[in-house]
């Protein structure tokens, strides 16, 4: 996927509603807008497909805990220190850049 091309991105809970709005030029979904809060990980994935072209999170563990060998979308894990906007502004220039070039079924991390 090219980064000019518009993508569908879905940001896992763990991030914070606002997040959303500093990722533009995007169609930016979240697991907590799509009333999928608390929902475990297998199941947020498998409804993802649907609606997602990359998931985006902070859960280190995903990769190790699922099958995303299967997924017909990439996984971004960001690297932040914690989940506050602070801590994840620095990031946004490689999570956009991670997701412009993920490929289904493959786990990239950014902010490393």
């Amino acid at each position: 996927m090219k980064r000019s091309q518009k993508m569908r991105i879905l940001l896992d809970e763990n991030f914070p509603v606002d997040f959303a709005k500093l990722l533009g030029g995007h169609e930016i979904l979240t697991v907590h807008s799509l009333g999928w809060s608390g929902i475990k990980n297998g199941e947020l994935l498998r409804r993802a497909k649907s609606v997602c072209d990359v998931f985006v999170t902070l859960d280190r563990n995903l990769e190790f805990q699922q099958n995303i060998k299967v997924l017909s979308f990439g996984v971004v894990v960001v690297c932040a220190r914690s989940n506050r906007i602070a801590d994840l502004l620095p990031h946004i220039d490689s999570i956009l850049e991670v997701a412009s070039r993920i490929v289904p079924g493959h786990v990239e991390k950014a902010g490393t």
